[in-house]
């Protein structure tokens, strides 16, 4: 009876383990292949002694121990052909996850092609999409289950630019602590009375101004690059930039310039508008709630960075909708915090002054927002 019921032991422990799903093999390598017309044959593509190329080569071969799934990021128009067959274009630039099982006959050697109009593919997104691992008790579960992280480099780039936004308001508080008060105070943001007070009622030039606005800059462009770190470039970029191969530090320098210049330039679009309009007398208040509301709610950018890095490698969906709801509450809210500031002092009766406020206000929103979040 012993014998039997090791030998009915050893039977269900083999059927348990033939019953476990075996991890597949990835249908792509990380080696990469160009084409060189000279010689007339495909070479291994080597990113530090190539320059860049709008197609990219690999060889692939479909058996039951491969997994027909492919996960990438693409930007708009990016094709993917199997000998020269058009299997996925790419209607908008974000992260996709494409089946070829119907493309792959098993056993068959194919040549996978990516190919862009304009730019090099994004090459190294190509992987095979992350799915959750069978386990057989919970605490193997606690111990060997797997979690998806960004990588090291772009989390050190963060955190160091973090502490570079921590010292500049720390330092902006020492050294200018009536403008710092003058936009950070609760009873300061809420009061209308207080638009002329401290740091607003200076000129838009002035040395802490700029101080002001640059903190907010770059801790706003850090919180887009995070997000946008999966999910390839910002469209409005990838078209006056090749950012293919850019450093994330070179990334967030860019993105820190152009909010920068973009809250800069606001002002003078607002002077600009305020002559076509004739209601330049309004300009001067609008600017400063819209400066106020931005630099105010700014404030809560890095701890919405904070919080994105810390989660990101548990829940990278949930962190991801909350830093996109963030950055649009952000813009939304400023929007109607203007719109309210102005309508207190002047009347919105006039359809003419309401036009105003949708070509200086509404218009920007949804340009940035489009640009921003629903790339």
């Amino acid at each position: 009876m012993r014998f039997w019921g090791v030998v009915l032991g050893l039977c269900l422990w083999g059927g348990v383990a033939l019953g476990q799903s075996m991890p597949l093999k990835p249908l792509l390598s990380s080696d990469w292949l160009i084409y060189r017309p000279a010689q007339d044959k495909l070479v291994p593509y080597l990113p530090e002694f190539h320059d860049e190329r709008q197609a990219l080569y690999q060889w692939v071969v479909l058996d039951k121990f491969t997994n027909p799934k492919i996960e990438f990021a693409a930007r708009q128009q990016l094709c993917l052909f199997l000998d020269n067959r058009l299997v996925f274009v790419a209607d908008s630039t974000a992260r996709y996850t494409l089946d070829l099982t119907p493309y792959l006959t098993p056993g068959k050697k194919y040549l996978l092609t990516l190919w862009h109009p304009d730019q090099q593919p994004n090459y190294p997104s190509f992987k095979v999409p992350q799915a959750p691992i069978t386990v057989l008790n919970t605490r193997a579960d606690a111990t060997y289950r797997p979690l998806a992280k960004q990588p090291n480099s772009h989390r050190s780039a963060l955190v160091f630019f973090m502490v570079v936004v921590g010292l500049i308001y720390g330092s902006l508080r020492m050294t200018f602590y009536t403008d710092f008060v003058s936009i950070f105070r609760w009873s300061s943001f809420t009061k209308l009375s207080t638009l002329e007070e401290g740091l607003l009622a200076k000129p838009v030039g002035n040395w802490s101004s700029i101080l002001f606005v640059l903190a907010f800059a770059l801790s706003f462009s850090l919180l887009i690059v995070a997000v946008h770190t999966d999910l390839e470039d910002l469209t409005l970029l990838n078209q006056l930039f090749t950012a293919t191969q850019a450093d994330l530090i070179a990334k967030i320098l860019l993105y820190t310039l152009i909010i920068f210049l973009f809250i800069l330039f606001k002002y003078l679009f607002l002077q600009l508008m305020g002559f076509i309009f004739g209601v330049g007398e309004m300009v001067l208040s609008q600017y400063r709630e819209f400066l106020r509301t931005l630099l105010g709610m700014g404030l809560f950018l890095p701890f919405v960075l904070l919080l994105y890095l810390g989660l990101w490698s548990s829940t990278p969906q949930i962190v991801y909708w909350i830093a996109n709801v963030s950055i649009t509450a952000l813009l939304v809210f400023t929007m109607f915090r203007t719109f309210y500031t102005v309508s207190k002092k002047y009347s919105l009766k006039n359809l003419h002054l309401f036009s105003y406020l949708c070509a200086t206000e509404v218009i920007p929103l949804m340009i940035l927002l489009k640009l921003i979040v629903f790339v």
